[in-house]
C-alpha cells in the first residue's frame, strides 16, 4: 500500500536521482542554453565528447569550421554585432593555440565572447605530460578571465560569472578549461538565473564642466571611435549631431555609427596625420572623443599645449604619448550624450565656417574625383561600384592588407556594424569568417567579404563551412601575388623589394571544388554587372580581381604632402 508519505518520500528521492545523474558537460550545456546561446563554433575533440554529447540534444546549434581561429572570428563577431557573448569550442593543446590569435582579437576590439577548451582527466590520467600544456596561464594576458574548472559544481557559477564579465565593459573574451574527467562528474546543481548589470552613468559635475569647455570652443569636433558601435549608442550620437550642429569623423572601427553620408561628416581617419580630414583637426580647438580606445590606430596625434580633448567613455583613458585628454566623463555613451546634447544650444557648435568648406574639399578629393576606367582596378574604383551597387544595410567584411586602407578612407558606411573591419590586432585572415558570422546573424542582408590574396588563404577553407550552412555570401578576392602593404612599408622605408612574393592557386577552380562558384578577368564594364548578379544569385561566389596599387604613392603620399590645407 503506498502512502502520502511514502509517495512523497519516493517522489523526493527520485527528484535528486534525477538530478544528480547530471555530469558536468550536461550541466555546462544547460547553463549556455539558460544564457541564450544559439550558436558554438568550433572543432571539437577526444576531451570534448562528452560536451559534444550533451550538446546533440540541445536548442544550441553547432557550427563546425575548418579552423580553431576561424571559429574565434566568428564567435567574437557574434559578440561584436549582437552584444551577446559568442561561443566557440576546441579541444587541448593546438586546438586551444589555435585559439590565440582569434582570443587577441576579441581581447582588443572589446569583443564579448566565451572560448571553452577541453583538458585531459586533472584527478587520474595515464597519458602523461601528452598534448598537455598550461592553457589557463596562456589565456590569462589576453582574457578578462579564465579558469579551469575542478569540480561539476562549479560549472553554474563559472558560466554565469563569465558571461558577466565578457560583457562588462570593456567587454572582451574569457576562457573555460573544462577536463574530461570533471565533463564526466556528477552533480545536483542547477544554472543560476540571469541577473541584470546596470549601466554606469556618469556623474553631473563632469557633464557641466565639459559643457562650459564646448560652449566656449571655436571649432570644435566630434570624433566617434570603437566603443560607440556598442550598446546602441549610434541613435544618440546623431541625436547629439542634429541637436549641435557639430562636424564629424571616424575611426576605423567608429564607422557607421553615425551614417557617413550625413552632410556634417568629414570621414574616417584611416592615417594617423595629413590626410584631408587632419586639416580640421588643426583648426579645431576642442575634439569630443567618444568611444575611443588607444588599442585602435591613433587617428590623429595630440601635443603638449595643443587642442583640447574630452574623452567620453564607458572606461577611463589609458595615456600615452600621443593620447593624453585633459577632461573625462565616464558612464553609458548613450546616456553621456543625451545629457551633453540637452546641455548645448541647437545648432551652436557649427563653428567657423572652415569644417563646411573642407567637407567640400574631402567629397571633391575623396568621394567624387573622376577616375579613369582602368584595368587593373585601383581601389577607389573598386570602393565606388561597391558603395554604388551594395544596399544601405548591407555587411562589409574586411580583412586586412593595403586595400583596407582605401576601403576604411572612400566606403562611406551608412550603419553600424553595416562595415566591419579590425584596426587594433589587425590580423589578416578574418575577412571570411567574420563575413560567415555575420551573415548568419543577418541572413536577409547581402554580405561581402573583401579579402586580399595572402589573408584569404589563411583561412579560405572556411568556403566549405559557407557552403555547407547554405549561405549567401560573396567574396571579392583582391589579388596582387604578394603582401601588399608590407611591400608597400618596404619601398617607402628605401629598401629593395625582397621577400613578400609568392604563387597562388587558381582561385576560380579552387573556389568549383567546394562548390562555389568563381569569376576572374572581370573589366571596368563588366564588374558592376558581375557583382549585382553574384548579390542576388544563391550560393557563395568567388570574384577574383587584380589591383592596381599604384596610386599608393601618388595619392597617399605624394598628393598629401602637397595638400596645404589652403582653406585655413
Amino acid at each position: 500500500m503506498i502512502t502520502f508519505g511514502n509517495f512523497f518520500l519516493f517522489s523526493l528521492s527520485t527528484f535528486f536521482m534525477e538530478k544528480m545523474y547530471m555530469n558536468g558537460a550536461e550541466l555546462m550545456v544547460k547553463c549556455l542554453e539558460n544564457e541564450g546561446v544559439e550558436y558554438i563554433f568550433g572543432i571539437p575533440g577526444e576531451e570534448n565528447l562528452a560536451f559534444l554529447e550533451a550538446l546533440r540534444s540541445s536548442s544550441i546549434k553547432l557550427i563546425l569550421t575548418r579552423h580553431e581561429q576561424a571559429a574565434g572570428f566568428m564567435a567574437a563577431t557574434y559578440g561584436r554585432i549582437t552584444g551577446k557573448p559568442g561561443v566557440c569550442i576546441a579541444t587541448l593543446g593546438p586546438g586551444a593555440t589555435n585559439f590565440v590569435t582569434s582570443v587577441s582579437y576579441a581581447f582588443l576590439g572589446g569583443m564579448p565572447c566565451l572560448f571553452i577548451t577541453g583538458q585531459k582527466p586533472i584527478k587520474s590520467s595515464k597519458q602523461g605530460r601528452f598534448q598537455i600544456i598550461n592553457v589557463v596561464s596562456m589565456m590569462a594576458p589576453i582574457t578578462k578571465m579564465t579558469r579551469q574548472i575542478v569540480g561539476a559544481d562549479s560549472i553554474a557559477t563559472l558560466v554565469r560569472e563569465s558571461f558577466r564579465v565578457a560583457v562588462q565593459e570593456k567587454s572582451g573574451p574569457v576562457h573555460l578549461e573544462l577536463p574530461e574527467d570533471i565533463a564526466a562528474e556528477q552533480t545536483t546543481v542547477l544554472p543560476f538565473p540571469l541577473t541584470p548589470i546596470r549601466k554606469k552613468l556618469a556623474s553631473n559635475e563632469s557633464f557641466e564642466e565639459v559643457a562650459e569647455i564646448i560652449k566656449k570652443a571655436k571649432n570644435p569636433l566630434l570624433l566617434i571611435a570603437a566603443a560607440s558601435n556598442r550598446r546602441s549608442a549610434g541613435t544618440a550620437l546623431e541625436h547629439f549631431i542634429e541637436q549641435t550642429g557639430i562636424h564629424f569623423f571616424s575611426t576605423q572601427m567608429g564607422k557607421g555609427a553615425a551614417d557617413e553620408f550625413h552632410p556634417r561628416c568629414l570621414g574616417t581617419a584611416a592615417l594617423s596625420d595629413h590626410d584631408y580630414l587632419h586639416c580640421a583637426i588643426g583648426k579645431a580647438d576642442v575634439i569630443i572623443n567618444v568611444g575611443h580606445d588607444v588599442v585602435e590606430k591613433p587617428p590623429f596625434f595630440m601635443r603638449r599645449n595643443g587642442l583640447v580633448v574630452i574623452h567620453i567613455n564607458y572606461f577611463h583613458a589609458v595615456f600615452d604619448e600621443v593620447y593624453f585628454p585633459q577632461h573625462e566623463v565616464i558612464g553609458d555613451i548613450a546616456d553621456s550624450m543625451q545629457r551633453l546634447a540637452a546641455l548645448i544650444a541647437p545648432n551652436s557648435l557649427g563653428g567657423d565656417g572652415y569644417f563646411q568648406l573642407l567637407k567640400e574639399e574631402i567629397d571633391k578629393n575623396v568621394y567624387k574625383r573622376a577616375l579613369p576606367a582602368t584595368f587593373p582596378y585601383t581601389p577607389q574604383q573598386l570602393t565606388r561600384v561597391l558603395r554604388e551597387l551594395m544596399d544601405k544595410d548591407s555587411i562589409l567584411s574586411l580583412d586586412n592588407g593595403m586595400y583596407k586602407i582605401w576601403f576604411a578612407r572612400n566606403y562611406r558606411s551608412t550603419n553600424s556594424h553595416s562595415v566591419l573591419l579590425d584596426n587594433a590586432l589587425a590580423t589578416m585572415g578574418a575577412g571570411l569568417p567574420v563575413a560567415i558570422a555575420a551573415k548568419m546573424i543577418f541572413p536577409e542582408k547581402k554580405v561581402v567579404a573583401v579579402c586580399g590574396d595572402g589573408g584569404f588563404m589563411m583561412n579560405s577553407q572556411e568556403m566549405e563551412t559557407a557552403i555547407r550552412l547554405k549561405l549567401d555570401l560573396v567574396i571579392l578576392l583582391i589579388r596582387d601575388d604578394g603582401f601588399g602593404m608590407i611591400k608597400w612599408k618596404q619601398g617607402g622605408m628605401g629598401f629593395p623589394d625582397f621577400g613578400l612574393d609568392f604563387g597562388n592557386p587558381d582561385f576560380v577552380k579552387y573556389a568549383e571544388s567546394y562548390g562555389a562558384h568563381g569569376y576572374r578577368g572581370v573589366d571596368q564594364e563588366q564588374l558592376a554587372e558581375v557583382l549585382e548578379h553574384c548579390l542576388n544569385t544563391p550560393g557563395v561566389h568567388l570574384i577574383e580581381l587584380p589591383i592596381d596599387y599604384a596610386e599608393n604613392e601618388s595619392v597617399l603620399i605624394e598628393e598629401l604632402k602637397r595638400k596645404t590645407c589652403l582653406l585655413g
